[in-house]
């Protein structure tokens, strides 16, 4: 088994895969050979969305720029 990465194409009223010929001979497959497909959504993440998404302050963002601006700029 191995893991492969394509994108999901429409082809007429259906969807399908492209699967890469050297995962084809990787896995010995032939044409009309059953054959399982494991689907996962690929999920992009923002990691600073993510964190800060989670992340309650008691500080308003603004309040902390301006408080790193001075530290940082001695403004």
């Amino acid at each position: 088994m191995i893991e492969i990465k394509t994108k999901l194409k429409r082809w007429g009223n259906s969807f399908g895969v492209v699967i890469p010929q050297r995962a084809i001979q990787q896995e010995r497959i032939a044409e009309e050979d059953n054959i399982i497909i494991l689907m996962k959504k690929e999920r992009k993440i923002n990691v600073l969305r993510e964190t800060f998404g989670t992340m309650k302050f008691k500080k308003s963002v603004e309040q902390m720029m301006h408080e790193t601006d001075k530290e940082l700029y001695n403004e």
